[in-house]
This record gives C-alpha cells, sequence and structure tokens, in this order.
C-alpha cells in the first residue's frame, strides 16, 4: 500500500481508515463521518464512549467520559490521549464503561471505571487518563519478568488480556475472570490456568461473560486418558450396580453450578436443560420458546428445581408431535436384530412389541405434546425403581432371557438397535417415524451445506477421548430430533456417550464399525507443514465462562460457569473470529458462515430463537459471505459479499431513534421498547460508505472503517479476497455434497476397483487438501483486509509454491483417474445415490449445456480448481497495474502472474492429454489394456494406420507401434487370426535411443532403434512420419528423464535410467539403475540381481570396469562375499580386497577375476581353530613365488619359495621356540639339505625328508663346539638315531675347528629375488611391461592420472581427507621437472619430491613404499623377531633401496647413478676446502653433507649420489622397530655384558672416574656453570657427579632418538664439538686433539650418556652407513664409538 502511494503520486491523505458512525438500521439513518487528522487504524467502542487508534500510533477518546474529572455529561468529540505521547499504540480494547491500550513493546494502559477492578489498579474508583498497568508472571521464579500482551479485550467489569505467548491473563470482578479465586475484585492481572498450555487466537468481552477462539491440540497434544473422576470433587462420574440380573448404570453425580469439571469430562457434558433441541449446529433446530416471550426466571440457589421447571415449562409448550408406525417399527427391530447372537430372538421381539404399546398407551397425551423424551426416565426414577426405566427394562429383559449376567455387552448392542428407530436416514427411505407440527422447510431458514456436514469431521483428533466423542456424537445427532428431548440429569446423550466410554473398546468398534471404505477427509497431518507456518489454522475450538443467565455460553443451559470449557458443537466449524455483546456472542467460520447464541430480545442473533443456549445459524439470504463481524449491546453487525465486489453491511437487533439518550439506565433494559429486526437487514447505505474493510459496534453505535479505491488497489484486493471466499465455499460444497457422500458408499470399492478406488481416495485427500489450503488462503487474505492491506503480505505473492505444488498434485491425481476410467466407473454409484436428475452435479459443477453424461459433469466438477489458477493470474495481474511499472512489487505480481498462467496452461494440456488417453482406451482392442493401462501412463501417438513398421517383418506379420509418456509398445501378431496382437514388448523409454538411418537409393525412411538387449529398424511410410516419430519419441525421452519440456530437440546420448534385463544370460533378470551410453551402462552404476548379488561401482561399455563393490551371498554360510576393488571387462582386475563368507580376507592384486600378483590372505581370527596369514605372490588364484606363511597355530613362520599352493625351493622357517630351519622345500615338506639351528645353538647341517625330520648324512654341532659326524635318522627334538663319529675340536688342530662355523644365509632366497611382485605392480603401474621398460612420459602421465581418478574415488567417498593429505595430494599434482641436468638445487627439490611422493599411498611410489613396510613386517615381527633373520633383514633393506633407486632414476633419467657425483662451481677459489668443510657441518644437508667431495683442481663442489642418502632417511623411519629389535637380540649378551659395565662404572664421582679412565688432569673441570646464575661458577668437588661435560653427554644421548645412519653419525660429531668446545673454554686456547689425549675424554663422556642399546646402535650404524663416508671424518668418529664399546665390556674396576 505505501508503494502504491508512492507510484500514485498522491499525498495519500485519506485514502484509508475513513470512519463512518451510526445508530439502527432503519432508512432514514445517515452514516456520520468523523474527520480526524490521520487514518483510523482500529475503534473500540464502549456503552457511551469510544476510543481511536490513528496511524502513528496515537489513540483519540468520544464520546461521554464521566471518569474525566474535567469532562461534564455532554458528548466530547474525538480527544487526543496526551498521556499516552511518547508510546506507539498498536492495539485497543472499550469495555462499558473503561478502556485499554496496547503500545508496541507490549505494554498495556487502562483508564476509565474502576469500581470492579477492571482498570487493575488498586485503590482507585476511576482512573482519568490512560495508566500502566504490568502483566508479572510469578511462575518465573525468582526472577519475576513482565510478560508482553498482543491484544486487550474489556467487558463490563473485567478485562482480559492475550499475552505473545498466547495465555490468557484477566483482572476485574466476576466469574467471567475464569480464575480459581474466591478474593474479588482481582487488582493484579492473573493467569487463567484452565486455557495454560493452549494456542489462543483472539480473546473477546460480552458484558459478563468471555470468549476465546483456540487452537485445536495437535493429535501429540491430546494422549491424556479420558478421566473417571470429576475434576472438581474427585467423586466417580459413573456407578455401576448389579441387582438381580440387573446392571445399573448411572451418572448420577452433578457439581454445583460454577463448579465445572475439566475438559475430558466436558466432552461428555449434555444440556441439563430444555432448551437444548439439538446439539449439532448443522442440523434444523426448532425454538422451545417464541421470540416474543420472556426468558425462564433462574434460582440459582437451587439448580436441580430450575431444571425441572425448565423441562415442565418446555413440555407443555407446542413442539412437533412423533407418530409411531408399531407394526413398522416391530419390523424394522425385528430386520436389526437377526444378527444378534443371543438364542431367543422372538422372546426379544415379543416383549418390544408389548413394550412399545404398553408405553405408548400410558404416555399418549405426554407424546403429543411433549415429544418421545418422555419415554425415557426422569432422574427420580433412575435412582428409585428402575423398573420404570423402558430402554433399562428392555435391556434387563433380554438379559434376563438368555441368562446373562453382564447385561453391559448387550445394553450396547440393544442400545444402539433401539436408537436405529430414530435414525435420521430412515425418514429418507420410509422409515417408522413421521413428524407433524413447525418442521422447517428445507433450505429455508438452514443451508443446505450445513446439513451435510457428519461425523467425519471429528477424525481430525487422533486421541482415544475425540474417538469416543465422534461415536457419543453419531448416536447423539440420531436422537436430536425435534422433541425429542433430555430428561433430567440423565440425558439422552448420556446414553451414548457414558455408555460409548464404559464399554470396552472392542464392543464399540464392533458396534459402531462403518460399513464404509471412505478417506478421512479431515485429517490435521495433511496439510503442507510449510502452509501451517505461513497461513492460519482452520481448527479451532470456542471456549467460554462467565454468566450464562441468557444462554450466551452456548452449552445449552442456562449456567454460570467459573472455568473456560468448550463449546463443543462448534468444534469442525472452522470457526476463525468471535465477538461477544452485551448478553450474546457471535462465532464466524471460514465458510462465511454466522452462528449466534444468547439473548435474542431485540433480534440481535439474527434469527428467531429466543434465547438461544447453544450456538445456530443467522438467517442469511443464499450467496452472502459473511467475512466480519461486530457486536453491540443488542446489536450485531456483520460485513459480507454482496452481488458485486463492494462489500455490503447487515444489522440485525434494535432499532434506535434518533432522539434516544444514550444512558446507562435505558441501556439496560431487556424489554424491546422499539422495533427491531426479525432477522438481518441489508443497510441501503452501505454502498455509499465504499470499501468498507471492518466494522465495529459498541453500546447502540455502529462504526464502519473504508478505504479510498485509489488506482483500483483496493478494489483489487476486495475482489481478490471476495474471489477466494466464493471459492472456498463452492469447494466446501462439492467436498460434503458429493464426494463425502459417494466415499461413504458400501459397495463404491468393489464397484471401482482397488486400483482406481485407492485414486479415489487419493483424489478426496488432495481435493481436501485444496480446499483447506483455499480456506486458509482466504482467513489470510480476509485478515490482510482488515489490517495491513499491503500487497506484501499476500501468502500467494510471499509463498506461491505452497499454492502451486498443491494444484500440480491435485491435478495430476485428477488426470490419472479420468485415464483409467474412473469417472465412467462412478456413473452406477452416482445414479444409485443422485437418482436420475443431475441438477446438484450440474449446478456445482457450472455446466450450462443439457443432456451431459454423467462422466463428463464429474470431469467438470472436479476440473474446477483448474479455472480458479486463471483467476489467480487474473487477479494478480489486475493487481499489478496499481503501481507503477518499475518498482518491485508491480514485478513481483508480474512474475507470480505469470507462474500461475503457465501452470494454468500446463495443467490444461496435462488434462487434454488424460482426456486423449481415455478414448484411446476405449478404442483399445484386444485383452491388453489391462496389463498396459496404468495411471501416469499418457499416450502421444501411435502406428495404427501403418505409419511405421518394422524392417524384415514377415510376410503376414503385423506390427503396432504405440508411443507413451513412459514406454514404447511394439504389439505383433499374425494377420489372418482373431486375436490379431497376441504379443506385444514394452521399451522404456528412459533406456530407448533412436538414430536416423540415411535415406539411401532405395528410399527407405529408417530409424535405428537401440535398447540395451536389442537393436531393430522401423521404416516411416514418408519423410513427414519419419521427422514426425523421431521429434515424438525424443520429446518424450526428454520428459521421461526429466529434462523438462523444450530444453533441447535430442535428449542426453548419456543419461541415468533403470533397466531389468530380460535376454542376457550373465544379466538375465538383473537390475541395473545408473548411468548409460548408447544402450549400455557407462559410467557409475549400481546391478542387482535376483538371487541377492550385487555390484556398485563403475561400468565401461555394459561391463564392470573400474572401481566397484561386489557382494555374493553364500548360502553354505548364510553369509556374503564382498569385494572392494577394481574391475576390467566385467572381472576383477588390479588392488582389492576380497571378504570372503569363510571369515578369510585377501587384500592385494587380482587378474581376470583371480588373485594374482602380490596380496596377502588373512585365515580365520586369533580365536578359531587355524589362524594364518600368508602374504607374497600369486599366480592364477594359487599361491607361488615368494612369499611369508604365519601359521599362528603352530607358532611356525615361513620365509621362502612357493608354488601351486606348496613351500617349493629355498626357504626359512623359525619358530616360537627358538627353532631356524634354512635349506630346500619339496611338496611342502623339508626334504633336501638344509641348516637347522636351536636356541642353545645347536647346529644341525645335513639332509631332511620331512618337516623337522633328519634323514641322511649331516653333521650336528654343540653348542662347546663338539660335533657329531655321520648318517642321521629321526625327528628333531624326539632323539633322532645316529651313526657316526664324535669330535671335540679342542683336542686337535685349529684348522680342523674352523672348519665347522656354520654359514648362515646359503641356503635361503637372496634379498634381490624377495618381494619381486610388489615391484613388479609399481612397473605396471608406471606403464612399463618390466624393469626399465617403458616410456618416461607415459610414466608421468599414469601418475597424474592414478593421483586424479584416487582422489576423486576419496572425495565421493564418505571418509574425509584429512587437511595434512590434501594438501600433499595437491603438491603431488604438480610434475617436477625430471628432464635437464641435475643441479643442487634440482637434486633437493626431487628429494623433497619423494618425500611427499612416500608419504600418501595414491602415488606408486607411496603405494610402493606401505607394501614394502607391510611385507616387512610381515617377515620380521611375531615369530620372525629371530636374531638369526638380522642379516637378511639389512640385505633385503639394501635390496629395497637398490630397486626404489632404480625406479626413481626411471623418473628422473638425468640422476647420476649410483656413486655419481653432481658437481656445483664454487667461487671461493682460497677456501675450497674451508667451504667444503662448513657444508660438513650444516644440518640442514645432513643427507648429503657427507657425501662432499672437494676438487682443488676445478675448484667444483662434488656431492656423491647413493641411494641409501636420498632413500634411507624415508624408508628407515618405517622399518625402524623390527629392525632395532633384531639388533637387539642379536647383540643381547654382548650389551648386557656392557650395560653391566656402565652401572659399575657410573657409581664413581666424576674425578674418580676421570682418573679411574686415565684422563689427563688438564682436562678436568675446576669449576663449573650452574644454570641458575650463569654469571657464578661452582667449584668441581671430589663428591661432585654427573656435571663435568654435561653438555657433550646430553647430545650424545640424542643418538638413541633418530633413525639413520647419517643422523646419527650427525649426533656423534655434534658431542665431539662439545667436548672441543668445553675443553677449549678450560685450556683457554686452540686444541688439537690427539688420539691418546680423546680417547679417555670420549670413553668418559659415552659412560656418563648411559645408552642402554649402544651395540645395537653402532651395528646398525656400521651395516647401513653410507660407504663415502667410511674413510672420513664421519669414520673417524664412528670407530672412536666403536672402540669406546668394546673398551668399557673389557673395564674391569677394582
Amino acid at each position: 500500500m505505501e508503494t502504491q502511494r508512492r507510484c500514485s503520486g498522491d499525498d495519500g491523505e485519506g485514502e484509508r481508515g475513513l470512519l463512518h458512525t451510526w445508530k439502527g438500521y432503519s432508512y432514514s439513518v445517515a452514516p456520520e463521518r468523523l474527520l480526524l487528522p490521520q487514518s483510523v487504524l482500529q475503534v473500540a467502542l464502549g456503552r457511551n464512549h469510544g476510543v481511536l487508534l490513528v496511524e502513528g500510533g496515537q489513540v483519540f477518546t468520544f464520546g461521554h467520559l464521566p471518569w474525566k474529572q474535567s469532562q461534564t455529561a455532554e458528548f466530547t468529540a474525538p480527544t487526543l490521549e496526551s498521556a499516552l505521547g511518547g508510546q506507539r499504540v498498536v492495539a485497543l480494547a472499550a469495555g462499558s464503561f473503561h478502556s485499554g491500550a496496547v503500545t508496541e513493546d507490549g505494554g498495556v494502559h487502562m483508564w476509565g471505571d474502576n469500581s470492579a477492578g477492571q482498570c487493575g489498579l488498586l485503590g482507585l474508583s476511576s482512573v482519568p487518563n490512560p495508566t500502566p498497568v504490568a502483566l508479572v508472571d510469578s511462575d518465573c521464579s525468582p526472577l519475576q519478568h513482565t510478560v508482553p500482551v498482543l491484544e486487550l479485550a474489556c467487558g463490563e467489569q473485567h478485562t482480559l488480556a492475550l499475552s505473545v505467548q498466547r495465555e490468557v491473563w484477566a483482572w476485574g470482578s466476576g466469574c467471567q475472570l475464569g480464575l480459581n479465586t474466591t478474593v474479588v475484585p482481582v487488582w493484579k492481572p492473573q493467569k487463567v490456568e484452565q486455557l495454560a498450555g493452549r494456542f489462543v487466537l483472539q480473546v473477546t468481552c460480552g458484558a459478563l461473560h468471555s470468549l476465546a477462539l483456540v487452537r485445536c491440540l495437535t493429535p501429540q497434544d491430546v494422549k491424556r486418558p479420558p478421566a473417571d473422576k470429576c475434576g472438581q470433587c474427585k467423586q466417580l462420574l459413573y456407578t455401576m450396580t448389579d441387582k438381580e440380573d440387573h446392571v445399573i448404570i448411572s451418572d448420577s453425580h452433578y457439581c454445583p453450578p460454577g463448579l465445572e469439571q475439566p475438559e475430558d469430562v466436558g466432552r461428555l457434558e449434555v444440556s441439563l436443560s430444555t432448551p437444548l433441541l439439538k446439539t449439532s449446529p448443522s442440523e434444523p433446530t426448532l425454538s422451545s420458546q417464541t421470540p416474543a416471550s420472556p426468558p425462564a426466571p433462574v434460582n440459582n440457589n437451587d439448580p436441580f428445581q430450575n431444571v425441572d421447571k425448565q423441562e415442565s415449562c418446555v413440555a407443555e409448550e407446542g413442539l412437533p408431535t412423533l407418530n409411531f408406525d408399531l407394526p413398522e417399527a416391530q419390523c424394522s427391530l425385528a430386520t436389526s436384530a437377526k444378527c444378534s447372537p443371543y438364542p431367543d430372538e422372538q422372546a426379544v421381539k415379543d416383549y418390544l412389541q408389548k413394550l412399545l404399546d404398553n408405553t405408548q398407551a400410558e404416555k399418549t397425551p405426554k407424546v403429543t405434546k411433549g415429544g418421545l423424551h418422555n419415554l425415557l426416565p426422569s432422574a427420580s426414577g433412575l435412582i428409585g425403581t428402575s423398573s420404570t426405566n423402558a430402554l433399562n427394562s428392555l435391556v434387563a429383559s433380554c438379559a434376563s432371557a438368555v441368562g446373562e449376567r453382564v447385561a453391559s455387552t448387550y445394553e450396547a448392542l440393544s442400545l444402539k438397535k433401539m436408537m436405529g428407530l430414530y435414525l435420521p436416514g430412515t425418514l429418507r427411505s420410509g422409515g417408522p417415524v413421521s413428524f407433524t407440527g413447525d418442521v422447517p422447510r428445507a433450505g429455508e431458514n438452514t443451508p443446505e451445506h450445513v446439513r451435510q456436514e457428519d461425523s467425519m469431521q471429528a477424525k481430525k483428533s487422533s486421541s482415544t477421548g475425540d474417538i469416543r466423542e465422534e461415536e457419543a456424537e453419531r448416536m447423539q445427532r440420531r436422537l436430536s430430533l425435534p422433541g425429542l428431548l433430555s430428561q433430567g440429569r440423565y440425558a439422552v446423550h448420556l446414553l451414548s456417550s457414558s455408555y460409548a466410554l464404559l464399554l470396552s473398546p472392542r464392543l464399540l468398534r464392533k458396534v459402531g464399525r462403518s460399513k464404509t471404505g471412505a478417506v478421512p477427509l479431515t485429517p490435521l497431518g495433511v496439510s503442507d507443514p510449510e502452509a501451517q507456518e505461513v497461513l492460519p489454522t482452520l481448527q479451532t475450538e470456542v471456549w467460554s465462562w462467565g454468566h450464562g443467565d441468557q444462554g450466551q455460553l452456548g452449552h445449552g443451559d442456562n449456567l454460570d460457569r467459573l472455568q473456560p470449557l468448550c463449546i463443543k458443537s462448534l468444534n469442525n466449524k472452522e470457526v476463525v473470529r468471535v465477538a461477544a455483546g452485551a448478553h450474546h456472542s457471535l462465532a464466524l467460520t471460514a465458510q462465511s458462515q454466522l452462528f449466534s447464541w444468547g439473548s435474542n430480545s431485540h433480534g440481535q442473533l439474527g434469527h428467531m430463537e429466543s434465547p438461544s443456549t447453544i450456538p445456530r445459524l443467522a438467517k442469511l439470504s443464499e450467496g452472502i459471505r459473511v467475512w466480519d463481524v461486530s457486536a453491540g449491546v443488542r446489536h450485531s453487525l456483520m460485513l459480507a459479499d454482496g452481488d458485486c465486489i463492494q462489500p455490503i453491511i447487515y444489522y440485525s437487533g434494535e432499532q434506535v431513534k434518533e432522539d434516544t439518550v444514550e444512558c446507562g439506565t435505558q441501556e439496560d433494559r431487556e424489554e424491546p421498547s422499539e422495533g427491531y429486526t426479525q432477522q438481518p437487514v441489508l443497510l441501503p447505505f452501505c454502498m455509499n460508505l465504499g470499501f468498507v474493510s471492518t466494522v465495529f459496534s459498541g453500546g447502540r453505535r455502529c462504526v464502519a472503517l473504508s478505504d479510498k479505491n485509489v488506482m483500483g488497489f483496493i478494489a483489487s484486493l476486495h475482489e481478490l479476497a471476495s474471489a477466494e471466499r466464493k471459492f472456498y465455499c463452492k469447494l466446501c460444497n462439492i467436498k460434503t455434497q458429493v464426494l463425502r457422500p459417494l466415499l461413504e458408499l458400501e459397495l463404491l470399492s468393489a464397484t471401482l476397483g482397488t486400483v482406481n478406488f485407492g485414486l479415489l481416495q487419493t483424489l478426496a485427500s488432495r481435493f481436501w487438501h485444496l480446499c483447506h489450503l483455499t480456506g486458509q488462503h482466504a482467513v489470510k487474505v480476509t485478515a490482510g483486509l482488515r489490517h495491513s492491506r499491503n500487497v506484501k503480505s499476500l501468502p500467494i505473492l510471499e509463498h506461491p509454491s505452497i499454492f502451486l505444488d498443491s494444484y500440480n498434485e491435485y491435478c495430476s491425481t485428477l488426470a490419472d483417474f479420468h485415464v483409467m476410467g474412473g469417472f465412467l466407473a462412478m456413473t452406477k454409484p452416482v445414479l444409485d445415490f443422485f437418482g436420475k436428475s443431475h441438477e446438484l452435479l450440474q449446478r456445482l459443477a457450472e455446466c450450462t449445456e443439457e443432456n451431459l453424461a454423467i462422466p463428463d459433469i464429474l470431469v467438470a466438477l472436479f476440473s474446477l480448481p483448474m479455472n480458479h489458477l486463471q483467476e489467480y493470474g487474473r487477479l494478480l495481474l489486475k493487481l499489478a497495474t496499481c503501481f507503477e511499472v518499475c518498482s518491485d512489487d508491480y514485478q513481483r505480481l508480474q512474475d507470480s502472474c505469470s507462474k500461475f498462467e503457465a501452470l494454468a496452461l500446463l495443467l490444461k494440456k496435462k488434462l487434454k492429454e488424460a482426456e486423449f488417453t481415455f478414448l484411446f482406451w476405449k478404442s483399445f482392442p484386444g485383452k491388453m489394456t489391462d496389463s498396459l493401462r496404468k495411471p501416469c501412463r499418457r499416450l502421444i501417438c501411435e502406428s495404427s494406420n501403418k505409419a511405421l513398421t518394422l524392417q524384415n517383418s514377415g510376410r503376414f506379420s503385423v506390427n503396432w507401434f504405440i508411443l507413451f509418456n513412459d514406454a514404447l509398445v511394439h504389439a505383433q501378431g499374425v494377420a489372418p487370426y482373431k486375436n490379431l496382437f497376441s504379443t506385444h514388448h514394452v521399451f522404456s523409454l528412459a533406456t530407448l535411443w533412436v538414430e536416423p538411418i540415411s535415406e539411401d537409393n532405395a528410399g527407405l525412411y529408417g530409424l535405428k532403434m537401440i535398447t540395451p538387449e536389442e537393436m531393430f529398424t522401423l521404416l516411416a511410410s514418408s519423410p513427414m512420419e519419419k521427422a514426425k516419430w523421431i521429434r515424438c519419441i525424443n520429446q518424450a525421452v526428454d520428459q521421461a528423464l526429466n529434462f523438462g519440456e523444450g530444453q533441447k530437440f535430442e535428449p542426453p546420448i548419456s543419461r541415468s535410467a533403470t533397466y531389468t534385463f530380460y535376454k542376457d544370460s550373465r544379466l538375465k533378470d538383473a537390475t541395473y539403475e545408473g548411468r548409460w551410453l548408447a544402450g549400455k551402462p557407462h559410467g557409475r552404476g549400481v546391478l542387482k540381481w535376483p538371487d541377492g548379488r550385487s555390484y556398485t561401482g563403475s561400468f565401461k561399455n555394459g561391463l564392470e570396469d573400474g572401481f566397484g563393490e561386489f557382494v555374493a551371498p553364500n548360502k553354505t554360510v548364510n553369509k556374503n562375499d564382498h569385494y572392494q576393488g577394481h574391475w576390467k571387462d566385467g572381472k576383477m582386475h588390479g588392488v582389492g580386497t576380497y571378504r570372503y563368507a569363510n571369515g578369510e580376507i585377501y587384500d592385494g592384486s587380482f587378474q581376470d577375476g583371480l588373485r594374482h600378483g602380490h596380496g596377502m590372505l588373512r585365515s580365520g581370527k586369533l580365536n578359531t581353530s587355524s589362524p594364518s596369514v600368508f602374504i607374497g605372490q600369486w599366480v592364477h588364484d594359487k599361491k607361488t613365488g615368494y612369499g611369508v606363511f604365519d601359521n599362528i597355530t603352530k607358532g611356525e613362520k615361513y620365509i621362502g619359495m612357493w608354488q601351486d599352493n606348496q613351500r617349493q625351493g629355498t626357504g626359512i622357517v623359525v619358530t616360537q621356540f627358538g627353532l631356524y630351519y634354512e635349506g630346500s622345500f619339496k611338496d611342502n615338506k623339508m626334504m633336501g639339505t638344509g641348516i637347522l639351528l636351536s636356541e642353545d645353538d645347536t647346529t644341525y647341517e645335513g639332509d631332511f625328508s620331512d618337516d623337522w625330520t633328519l634323514n641322511g648324512k649331516g653333521v650336528l654341532t654343540m653348542p662347546n663346539g663338539d660335533y657329531l659326524e655321520g648318517s642321521f635318522n629321526g625327528e628333531w627334538g624326539l632323539g633322532p638315531k645316529v651313526t657316526g663319529s664324535y669330535f671335540k675340536p679342542q683336542l686337535t688342530d685349529n684348522e680342523k675347528e674352523k672348519t665347522r662355523s656354520v654359514k648362515l644365509g646359503r641356503l635361503c632366497v637372496c634379498a634381490e629375488e624377495k618381494w619381486q611382485a610388489v615391484f613388479d605392480e609399481c612397473w605396471i603401474q608406471l606403464g612399463c611391461e618390466a624393469a626399465g621398460r617403458g616410456e618416461n612420459w607415459k610414466a608421468w602421465e599414469n601418475i597424474a592420472v592414478a593421483l586424479t581418478t584416487s582422489r576423486r574415488h576419496i572425495q565421493d567417498s564418505p571418509e574425509r581427507l584429512s587437511l595434512s593429505h590434501s594438501r600433499t595430494l595437491e603438491s603431488l599434482e604438480v610434475i617436477p621437472q625430471h628432464e635437464g641436468p641435475i643441479t643442487m638445487e634440482r637434486y633437493h627439490a626431487i628429494r623433497l619430491y619423494l618425500v611427499k611422493a612416500c608419504d600418501t599411498s595414491l602415488h606408486p611410489l607411496g603405494r610402493l613404499v606401505e607394501a614394502l613396510v607391510a611385507v616387512y613386517r610381515m617377515t620380521y615381527v611375531g615369530v620372525g623377531a629371530n636374531r638369526r633373520l638380522l642379516p637378511q633383514a639389512v640385505s633385503e633393506i639394501k635390496s629395497y633401496l637398490n630397486r626404489i633407486f632404480q625406479i626413481v632414476r626411471f623418473l628422473f633419467p638425468d640422476l647420476p647413478e649410483e656413486g655419481g657425483v653432481i658437481k656445483e662451481p664454487t667461487t671461493d677459489l682460497q677456501g675450497g676446502k674451508d667451504s667444503g668443510l662448513k657444508h660438513e657441518s650444516l644440518p640442514e644437508h645432513e643427507d648429503s653433507k657427507q657425501n662432499i667431495i672437494t676438487d682443488q683442481s676445478s675448484f667444483l663442489l662434488s656431492h656423491m649420489v647413493s641411494s641409501s642418502a636420498l632413500l634411507l632417511p624415508v624408508l628407515l623411519p618405517r622399518l625402524y622397530p623390527p629392525l632395532f629389535t633384531l639388533y637387539a637380540l642379536d647383540k643381547e649378551r654382548e650389551d648386557d655384558v656392557y650395560w653391566d659395565c656402565v652401572l659399575r662404572l657410573n657409581k664413581q664421582t666424576d674425578l674418580a672416574l676421570l682418573a679411574f679412565l686415565g684422563v689427563q688432569q688438564k682436562f678436568w673441570p675446576v669449576s663449573i656453570y650452574k644454570p641458575p646464575a650463569p654469571a657464578k661458577k661452582q667449584e668441581v668437588l671430589s663428591s661432585t657427579k654427573d656435571a663435568c661435560l654435561a653438555s657433550a653427554v646430553e647430545t650424545l644421548q640424542q643418538i638413541s632418538t633418530t633413525f639413520t645412519p647419517s643422523d646419527k653419525l650427525q649426533v656423534i660429531q655434534q658431542t665431539f664439538e662439545e667436548i672441543t668446545k668445553e675443553v677449549q673454554s678450560l685450556l683457554k686456547q686452540d686444541f688439537l686433539w690427539s688420539m691418546d689425549d680423546l680417547f679417555p675424554v670420549f670413553l668418559y663422556v659415552v659412560l656418563r650418556a648411559r645408552i642402554r642399546n649402544l651395540g645395537s646402535e653402532v651395528n646398525l650404524i656400521e651395516d647401513l652407513m653410507d660407504p663415502c663416508v667410511q674413510n672420513g671424518e664421519h669414520g673417524i668418529m664412528f670407530t672412536t664409538l666403536k672402540a669406546c664399546y668394546y673398551q668399557i665390556q673389557r673395564e674391569k674396576v677394582t
């Protein structure tokens, strides 16, 4: 609206909020215009005053204001309330003599009369000016906070406030507060606890009563069991007594008036007084009093007397008479009793006949006058003698006749049959009940569409209480005929509801089970969650409390209520607004119906009932839709839709004379002193007021707020709201008068069939959803008219997807139902229900044509919502024209208009396609209809005109091609036969490719059709037909793939689809879902077989290719085989992991579906019978080549050659008991020459014939050197037999002893032959057939592909890469320079690249290193940790270095070979040597500092290249744990001796140890620096320990924290430097060491360093040290350390 003002260029003054006021309804009345400086937003009227809210939040008051101290009794013009200055008011309320305002921050201000505490201010009788009143929530202890308020409502003596939390607060006086308090007045606002926890939408106040509009509880909120005790007095609500085979159920419990039961019990409440003539407001109602008769006086002191008086009063009035046709009644009852399980049916019928005869004879005068209610017992009769109770006597007699003790079961059944006598439905079919008296004529005062609503509405709540209530309501409505009144406190409602609650749920289901398969049309959960958030709810309840003497509470009585109580008759009526007059109440529904109840002394209810204690429909002409309502003291004002867009106003109530003085005494009179309306009358002047947005009433005054129609904007808004209200009423009429009755037909399911009935249920559900959405939207737009009148708040503009999706879903279901012939099948049920006249259907469907068939009428009827889409587009476009083209509002409206118009065209096209398809199925020949007809299938074109034929088809064969939106059907047959098309095949469009064939000289117009398993050619009759079919097929395929319409002419050749194979032998009955390319699976996909096998992964040309997972069930063990890895040409090929169902796991290489290459097989688990692990080479699924087998059960490990799963060739066996065998194997046995060593060094060298079995010549050497030589036979450890000679070498010459030493390693696999398969796979990954045979550029290309593919695969997997790993991969994607001369800079770049490559298994080099680490640990960990394997472990590492270095040189061809040099020019001619020494001490070049050679002649700095310097820093840290363990085992004895000496020598003090080691005294430190005080020196005493050379000691200790020999040598060098530095500081001069001086000092440092496994460290350095540094400075330092180690072992402390 603001935008529209700006765009129109007007100043906006007086465009909206124009205020008109008047009194009464006569033609002489002329509204008065009140002029104010700003637009009026809200008006609140009291008895004699009013309050106005204008734009800007200012408040004006007018009228008689006695609380203003300066005011006289005269009428006051609108005056600004200056006390509210600085506050922006957003809502107003006015009571009879006080007012209230709500500010934008939720604050409350009150002023006016305060005699009853209604202003909430203690100690003041009146409040002259607006004064703040705080609502303090004491529940939020200890910090109490003020509750913000949304709106206020004021009565005569009380005030209600609705908080932001949707809770109700009250203060003032009277029972209308709804508070549990006895102290009045209530000065401090208190919360109404009865409504706590509910979502209150609106509150309003009458003079002495209150109303609240509450959102219904969701099914989750109402899970409480029904109460069996009174909520107030805690007594039992029902009692059951067993007396002489009679079971008496009584509800004689009664609470005094005002002590109300909680809601659960309130559900059972029924009228305790006569005005309750009907409980459902949708049924015709007859009054018990004439409009002129005054209400019966109420005696509050004796409620029982009051009730009885009212009953007697009504009983004397002229009510309709019920005459029973007893023979028909008897017949009807007999028929209904046939299903009784009790034997003596005739006794029941005879007794019932007698009972009815006697009862009619005795009660005839009362029945004629008082109706059927006198057949029922009075309260005294029930409590006194049960024999006078007709129904209970009937039940008891029936129970007695069949000998049943438990009468309650039969009571429910017989009650159901008894109630059947009064079923309203029997009237239609000639039942036994006929009426005489003042029965309302159909359509006269009660709209037809209200009557159709039934108990289906009650299913909106899923709680047990609501289900029982619905069952009770269903029986209650059958008793709600005119004249059938309640008798005393034992009401008719009790017979239904209380019995329904007391009987078992099983019986209730049996008795009350619906005989129809109707779908519930009103579920709570159907609505779109998004719509629930942005649109107002229609699931509401009305609660009332306070004084009820005029029936204004709507509970069917005149009792007061201290607590809020739900008005059950308004449930499911979709009340959206409530209003309250002085003594009457109004409720406006979403269907624009107005319910009214309470005092009708001046016709203010809009109907002739006087008074009405339950809500009834106001009498309005047909087509009048009320959308706003207000109530004065004795009148009601209604704002409604008329014939034109402009709203009209109806008035109902007293006429006011122009000279009437406004005073309290006149207002309080109830007798109609002047004229009043018999029913609502149209105010003639309303058309002159313009577009009225809302109406207000109070006292005798009426006010209307109207808006000017600037640029047609207001008119367009009103037209949109009016159209929406009208459309909602139309949809509700269709739902209640057509859809619901049809769904309740018993044989509908059988008539339509399962599919069509299911579609009809879906259609009904979506129709209701659309209806509900329309109602919500109508309420929202109507509320917008009353408040913002802003285009931005339109839901259709803010959330168009809610509407578009709902219409689209509804139309799709409608089209599906039509295609399946649903409307045609409904012809008979419609004829049976509606008869041959279709006036109702034609009127609802808005059909003007005559003689339309029923299916056509139904199609038109259910297609009405599609027309409303066009109406949306038209109205949005009309709204858009009210704005400037350049404005944002115009653009948004235009966009929304386009969306709705586009959808309207699309849905119209959908319905046309459905009609076209429906007509096709009607004419479809043969029996294929049932198999091909589907709800979503639409016909596009077909070749019945022989426009398309199959190439090379038989002479007599007939081919018919039918193109649907999801499939191409090829029907075949033979011409002469009667059944022309005997077979057909369906080709899914998602897997159909069509290619035009170029026309050759033969003039054939061919189309090549490609499907996953077939390929055939179709011939068209002409080029036009060919182009037509190609276009239609491509468009159909495009739409089937969900690419939308008009996106492209040809569908993509690569697509995603699902297909089930039926021909292919390998894939028969398997279903593939994934990517396709030209008829073949290609890309990612899932393939599943019926037997449970499945493959998920990549495909290529129809075969599994790439990475994938395969699962195959193993029926033997009832588990699955699972493979995850690479595939090629449909077979496992490459690296993968296979988990067998028996528990075995193979992780390695495959080829052609078999294990081939390097792999590891784990068999069993540690706790199973035979756990083992094999890692090595496989050939065609068998262990062949080098491998390691760890038999965990036996505790043996085999390291050697294999062939065909057997140990064959040379190998080593070590056991957990320390046995070591090295030799030859044959047929999986130790056979041939071998060497066997035990833990104690006993050695056998000779022939073997089986495992651990000696057989043949050999030599057995003892640990002491003695040996046996001869022939051996027997198993080792079990006493083998020996035939030979025994020798003692120490007694013979020394030469013989030397020949007996055994050399290990001669009879095992050499290091270069080990793990050849691992290196072969690396070469294959680099694209080489064998080692070094390949192209360098291709290797780098394969590396790039491997990195990219692996990285993409990991990104698709759920496992996430670490940040460091991702960065490593990113850096590896940059290929380093691998051609050209190698410089030191390039050398370091290569070294850095190798470090990164070996850090990730995605790189071929990284995978190689990972595999080598795995096999190395597998070999030398566990049982393999045998000291005799150390030489092989060392040689294996050296072999790794050589072979990896070969791969590195292949990648970097210019890298020098092993021992080659990289020469770097130096500019320092004088300091070549110095430069070299300098470089040698740089820690950052630790891998190359040992490899520096200085050439003095050429002044070049040369760096020697070696595999150990380049690769050992990468490899050794990963292999260090098992390797160092072997060193520790091998040097265990020497290290023990060394360690014992270290411990003994370290007990000495520094000076003693220096003297003992022979260190010269000049090297003894006199004083040392202490770290806490570096400036001070501490003298070295004789007792000082571990203080001398401390820095050198700490440096040497770091040798145990390094891995590579170069790092360890660097530590030794730094130790020497630390010693030199300390000695030079001691001598205060340069000093050159001699070995005699250096050795004792270094020996001291080694001792003090206390290195535990120094021998292992020394041997590791010696074995793996780079050969080029052995003779350099590092070599000398290492030799010194080694000498110290051996010297320490020989030291003896005396």
